[in-house]
Order: structure tokens, then C-alpha cells, then sequence
């Protein structure tokens, strides 16, 4: 069954953005008043319910009751989603996956995305992600306001 997935969709559907891609992303980011932006990022995470019991303490996290896997998402404005990286242990929190997204590896090795764009005057080259706030404060990540006040 994977297999027949992956040879019908996975030129479509399995696949990094292309540079046309990420230009198409960053009119309709523009278009919304979000110049830069990629798309969203986080994680969720996924119960395992057949965990052999050996692993359970490797994949549980004091807060979920349950053994999980971690799922990290990149999704843009449509729900399509670039970038979906599956399977670490569910005793991880976000940061912690975030060390081992190649997203991030790709950002360090600077082989990113490449993407210009002016906000305040100023000129940036890498684009962002909206996250929420256990992400870093990095260039590539913009957070929401937690309590904003007025428009």
C-alpha cells in the first residue's frame, strides 16, 4: 500500500518546495499582510497505542497519559503541508524535535529557502515561520501576541 502511495502521489504530494513554490507562498503571504512568511510550524502528538512496553517510558511524557509519536508540521495559508517530520518519542517537547528537523538543518547548512523581502524599512533574506511560544527567539520564527491590545 505505501508503495503504491509514494510511486502515485509522491512526485506531488512527497516532495520540498520548489524556489516557484516558495515565491507563490510568499505572494499570497504578502497579499495578507505577512510579507516572509513560509508558513506555520508546530507539533503534535500522535498516541501509540500498540507501543511495545519496553519503549513506553521512551515515548511517554509525564503530561499525556499515553506512549506518543511526535508529528512536526509545516503547513502554509491553503492547509497544504510542506514539511511533515514523524516519528520521534513523545518524551520530547518541541524544542527538542526542533534539533533534529531537517527544516533547521537545512536553514544552518544555508540551504533554505531563498526568499527577499522588506518589512520596517528593513530587508531580510530568510524567511519565517508563525509559532507558538516554546519556539526559540530566532529570526525564522514569529510568534503570535499572547494578549494583544486594540487592532
Amino acid at each position: 500500500f505505501a508503495i503504491g502511495v509514494i510511486e502515485i502521489f509522491g512526485n506531488e504530494y512527497l516532495r520540498k518546495p520548489t524556489q516557484a513554490d516558495v515565491h507563490c507562498l510568499l505572494q499570497v503571504a504578502e497579499a495578507r499582510d505577512f510579507p516572509g512568511m513560509l508558513g506555520s510550524i508546530d507539533c503534535m502528538h500522535w498516541e501509540w497505542k500498540n507501543c511495545p512496553a519496553s519503549w513506553k517510558a521512551s515515548f511517554q511524557k509525564k503530561l499525556y497519559k499515553v506512549p506518543t509519536i511526535i508529528l512536526e508540521a509545516v503547513t502554509s495559508y491553503d492547509l497544504w503541508i510542506w514539511h511533515a517530520f514523524f516519528g520521534l518519542p513523545g518524551s520530547l517537547n518541541d524544542i527538542n524535535v526542533l534539533d533534529r528537523s531537517p527544516v533547521f538543518q537545512e536553514l544552518y547548512e544555508d540551504r533554505a529557502p531563498k526568499c527577499e523581502y522588506v518589512v520596517n524599512g528593513h530587508e531580510y533574506k530568510i524567511g519565517y515561520y508563525l509559532s507558538d511560544g516554546i519556539y526559540p527567539k530566532w529570526a525564522t520564527f514569529v510568534k503570535t501576541i499572547p494578549l494583544p491590545q486594540g487592532q
